[in-house]
């Protein structure tokens, strides 16, 4: 009889430890200092810089009161799943795919560069074909977009073919995706590409880092000005959160290693977002989708 008694206390004693262990992890859990910040990154913008992104990370990791992790896909679709899905909370993502999904996502700070938190596509080709003068020039020609979601590595160019009444497919004589607007110019310079859509701001970083890549294309024409790629938030994630991430963004220019890593970014900061800065972006995407009615 002793025996079972021991035992029956035994087993309530392990009850009452799983119990006291079950809410000392929901509690840990829901303590946001635990919680890791997840943002996603493409390798549309950053590309070859993982020393760089872990510095980053612990950078916004120390200011935030936070860990932070860098969720890494191939394209923006798949941040764009993740984001829908609540498994990030912030992306780093294009001007196109924030119009498409604005009701989903929520503007959190856009990048300043040379002065303006706007940016332009470039229309490159190379660096041996001195004639080429315009999208005209590349006609049947071999192309490289960057992402189907990416406004100056797609979007720009399409529609300025939509407005001759013109198809990509139709019009070059073969179109591919490089998923990254850093091969796009690798494309372009090794001549798998006859000419291609990139990012200026991503060209003319590339231009101080690789200038021996840069050099072995030629920019032909460069659009008018975007809006800066924004920072996003998915629609869940609270004013909190998102006042806490703006921030430390915002103020990387005001101290000694943020502007250390704005450095190597090729970029003077981060300021707050404005949802106008896209207007051309959305009546571009609208036109483009029109057409495809």
């Amino acid at each position: 009889m002793k025996t079972l008694k021991n035992i029956r206390y035994s087993l309530i004693r392990l009850l009452l430890l799983l119990v006291l262990l079950a809410a000392v992890v929901a509690q840990a859990a829901e303590d946001p200092a635990k919680t890791p910040v997840r943002i996603g990154l493409t390798a549309v913008f950053l590309e070859h810089q993982r020393d760089f992104n872990n510095e980053w990370r612990h950078y916004l990791a120390r200011r935030l009161g936070r860990p932070v992790v860098f969720v890494h896909r191939s394209n923006y679709d798949a941040i764009i799943d993740l984001l829908h899905e609540d498994k990030l909370d912030f992306a780093w993502l294009s001007g196109y795919p924030y119009v498409r999904h604005k009701d989903d996502l929520q503007l959190v700070a856009v990048p300043i560069y040379k002065g303006e938190p706007l940016y332009q596509s470039y229309l490159i080709v190379t660096g041996t074909d001195q004639k080429s003068r315009s999208l005209e020039d590349m006609r049947g020609k071999i192309f490289a977009f960057s992402d189907p979601n990416s406004n100056s590595g797609y979007l720009y160019i399409v529609h300025l073919l939509s407005e001759s009444g013109e198809e990509p497919a139709s019009f070059f004589g073969k179109a591919f995706f490089t998923w990254s607007h850093h091969k796009v110019v690798e494309a372009v310079a090794s001549g798998l590409a006859q000419g291609g859509a990139v990012d200026g701001y991503v060209w003319d970083t590339l231009a101080l880092t690789r200038p021996d890549l840069t050099a072995k294309t030629r920019i032909v024409s460069k659009s008018p000005q975007f809006g800066s790629a924004p920072f996003l938030a998915n629609r869940s994630a609270s004013p909190t959160a998102i006042d806490a991430f703006q921030r430390v963004l915002i103020q990387m220019q005001r101290n000694e290693d943020g502007r250390r890593l704005l450095k190597t970014l090729n970029l003077d900061g981060f300021a707050y977002g404005n949802e106008f800065l896209y207007d051309t972006i959305e009546k571009m995407s609208r036109t483009v989708e029109k057409q495809k009615e």
